[in-house]
């Protein structure tokens, strides 16, 4: 039996190229670093706060680790194509209507992806004219994620758009179980 890791990676394996399989490994283990990361500091902050020597900078590590986890997950989620509740509605479209459909969410995806390299890269900048208490550490290092992510889910997103172009949208596995739905469907239908 295949592990769940395998099983994810494979899944519309159509739109996507085996080259960047590595770095969504390692953006996933860079997830799961963030949740740990982020859940021990709440439960320090917690504890440290309960036994009256609160440590104030996991304030600061508990904002880092829920930062960078959320716009790595973007990240992540974008390659998966598990963004969305819109990707249910493609799946249940076929033809020209589904062509339609998934093209416009990638492309709403890839203006949210560039917005977030150029408004993130300009927050970047400007984070280093404001310092995160207590350790006077620049905003920016908090920031730098941001355009990061937005140029990963550009690339994602592309990926994508150029490989379901060329292969079409519908994962050819599900196409086949649908068509062959739908000739038992029809079978009773077709001896009686």
């Amino acid at each position: 039996m295949a592990s769940a890791s395998v099983l994810v990676l494979q899944r519309q394996r159509h739109l996507k190229w085996p080259a960047l399989d590595g770095l969504e490994r390692f953006l996933m283990i860079l997830c799961g670093v963030s949740i740990l990361g982020f859940s021990s500091s709440v439960l320090c902050d917690i504890l440290t706060r309960e036994i009256g020597h609160p440590w104030l900078w996991l304030q600061e590590v508990t904002s880092t680790f829920f930062t960078y986890g959320v716009f790595i997950g973007a990240a992540v989620t974008t390659r998966r194509n598990d963004h969305l509740y819109l990707t249910a509605i493609a799946d249940a479209l076929e033809g020209r209507a589904r062509l339609v459909v998934e093209v416009f969410n990638r492309v709403v995806v890839l203006v949210v992806g560039l917005c977030m390299v150029y408004f993130g890269y300009l927050n970047f900048l400007s984070g280093f004219t404001s310092f995160r208490m207590p350790s006077m550490t620049p905003i920016a290092s908090l920031y730098a994620v941001i355009p990061v992510s937005g140029l990963l889910v550009v690339i994602f997103t592309l990926e994508q758009l150029v490989n379901g172009w060329r292969h079409g949208f519908e994962d050819p596995e599900l196409a086949e179980a649908r068509r062959l739905s739908a000739a038992a469907a029809d079978f009773p239908a077709a001896l009686g």
